[in-house]
């Protein structure tokens, strides 16, 4: 889906991806790779196969748009290096022409070598034209005046059917002054927001970008 939105024309993917034509440029957030690493070794039972999907979704998205660049908005790993992180390195590869830069999250908290070594550039903050990209929209500056564009809450709808059957969907969620986006990796859950009067909402529904 076409959204055209504060002058600008972003792809609404529902791959849980904005791509910006115009820059050329895939945006992302939440990853967490290493997280279903991180919960085994801790002998919690999950699918060994998490990080293999969400980066097969992700490697779908680079073969459609054919970006240049991709900025993850924070979190892109999750907590310390593991098995996750090795996966991930041997999967960059396929892609050493494309710029990786990282808005870094609350979970990015490996070495800084080792994002050199896997040829990821990192940030606190980041801007593009006038959207200022960081992961926490809480810790962007007080004065600033661009419009932002952040992960971190893992957005959600929740929607009721007639019978009273509920069902919560990832979203895209365009505040006035905030966007959020939604949780790229499939290993996470999602946050009801309280809706601004004005805001442009899009759920994730199966393969479909919906306005709601």
């Amino acid at each position: 889906m076409t959204f055209d939105f504060r002058g600008h024309s972003w792809k609404l993917s529902a791959g849980r991806a904005i791509y910006w034509e115009q820059e050329q440029l895939l945006i992302v957030a939440d990853l967490h790779v290493g997280k279903s690493a991180h919960f085994r070794k801790a002998g919690i039972a999950v699918p060994a196969n998490i990080v293999q999907e969400d980066l097969y979704r992700l490697q779908q998205l680079i073969t459609q748009y054919l970006p240049q660049r991709i900025i993850v908005v924070g979190d892109m790993f999750h907590s310390s290096a593991n098995n996750d992180v090795q996966y991930f390195r041997i999967w960059r590869q396929q892609f050493p022409h494309i710029i990786f830069d990282l808005v870094t999250g609350n979970h990015d908290i490996m070495e800084a070598a080792v994002y050199t070594s896997l040829d990821i550039r990192q940030h606190d903050s980041l801007e593009v034209q006038d959207i200022y990209f960081i992961h926490d929209a809480e810790d962007k500056p007080a004065t600033l005046n661009s419009y932002v564009l952040s992960g971190h809450i893992h957005p959600g709808v929740r929607l009721v059917g007639y019978g009273r059957q509920s069902l919560r969907l990832p979203c895209f969620y365009f505040g006035e002054a905030v966007a959020i986006l939604p949780a790229f990796s499939g290993f996470t859950g999602t946050y009801a927001l309280e809706r601004e009067a004005a805001a442009e909402v899009f759920v994730i529904a199966e393969k479909k970008v919906l306005r709601v």
